[in-house]
C-alpha cells in the first residue's frame, strides 16, 4: 500500500481533534471547543494562531487550489492539561470555505489543526494600548487574560451594536463604540475614538496592538505615529482580513 506522505506531516506539525462542543458568543461570533486525541506539546503564547486543515491537500481540488484547503482561527483559550483549545469564528455576510466550515461544525466533527503560529502577542511594556473590532477580540481576550492585573491598559474595541459586543476577560476594560450599520472596513468610528483617548505620555514606553480590518488597522497606526508621535517599532498592527481578499490572517 502507498504510504500517505500526509500522515507523517500531520504526526510532526499537526493534531488531530474533536469537537467537542459549538455555541454562539454573539449572533455574529461562535466558539468552537476541541480536544486532542494525544498531549498537546507545541508552545503557544496568548494571541496565536491555529490553521484548520478543511480540504485534503492531496486531492484533486486541493492540489488545483492549495489556498483553498486551511484557514486561520485564533486560540482563544487553551488548557494543556486537558487537551483542550477554543477557536472562535466570525460569522460575517459572504461565502468561502472557512465561513461554511465554521457555520456547519458539530460536536463529534473530527478536525486537523496546525500548531499556533504568529507574533501578536503582549510584549513588556509599561502600559498597553488594544485597538480593534470584533474579529480582533478573540485575540485581544488571552492577551488580556495574560497581562498581570496590576498592568496598565487602555484601548477601543469596535462592534457593530451592544448585542454584538464580545465579551472579554476582567480586570482590563476596554472603551465599547458601535458602528450602528455603517461598514467595518475604514472604519472612523474606531479612528475617532482612538483620537479621544487619554493616552500616558512617554509612548516610547508603551506597547499598542491594532488588529481588524487592513485599511483600518493602517488608519490607527497611522494616527498613533503622526499625530500622537509613537514610534513604528511599538506598534504592532495585525490585519485579520479586507474585503473581498482571502487568507490575509
Amino acid at each position: 500500500m502507498a504510504r500517505n506522505p500526509l500522515n507523517s506531516l500531520v504526526g510532526k506539525y499537526a493534531m488531530e481533534a474533536t469537537v467537542t462542543d459549538v455555541g454562539h458568543v454573539t449572533p455574529t461570533m461562535k466558539r468552537i471547543k476541541l480536544v486532542a486525541g494525544r498531549p498537546i506539546e507545541f508552545p503557544y503564547a496568548p494571541g496565536q494562531h491555529v490553521r484548520v486543515q478543511i480540504n485534503d491537500p492531496l486531492s484533486m481540488h486541493g492540489l488545483l487550489r492549495p489556498g483553498e484547503t486551511l484557514r486561520t482561527y485564533t486560540i482563544w483559550e487553551f488548557d494543556r492539561d486537558a487537551r483542550a483549545l477554543e477557536l472562535r469564528a466570525h460569522l460575517y455576510d459572504g461565502d468561502g470555505i472557512g465561513l461554511r466550515w465554521a457555520r456547519d461544525v458539530r460536536a463529534g466533527d473530527p478536525v486537523t489543526f496546525w500548531w499556533p503560529q504568529g507574533d501578536f502577542f503582549v510584549r513588556d511594556a509599561g502600559f498597553h494600548v488594544f485597538v480593534g473590532e470584533e474579529t480582533a477580540s478573540v485575540a485581544f481576550g488571552p492577551m488580556l487574560r495574560g497581562l498581570d492585573a496590576s498592568a496598565r491598559v487602555c484601548g477601543v474595541l469596535e462592534s457593530e451594536s451592544v448585542e454584538h459586543d464580545p465579551p472579554l476577560p476582567g480586570p482590563h476594560g476596554l472603551h465599547r463604540v458601535h458602528r450602528e450599520g455603517r461598514p467595518a472596513a475604514s472604519s472612523t468610528v474606531m479612528l475617532d475614538a482612538v483620537s479621544r483617548l487619554d493616552l500616558p505620555e512617554h509612548e516610547g514606553a508603551g506597547a499598542a496592538y491594532v488588529a481588524g480590518e487592513a485599511r483600518t488597522c493602517q488608519m490607527v497606526r497611522d494616527h498613533l505615529v503622526r499625530d500622537r508621535g509613537w514610534p513604528r517599532k511599538s506598534i504592532k498592527a495585525k490585519p485579520f482580513w479586507m474585503p473581498g481578499k482571502r487568507g490575509l490572517h
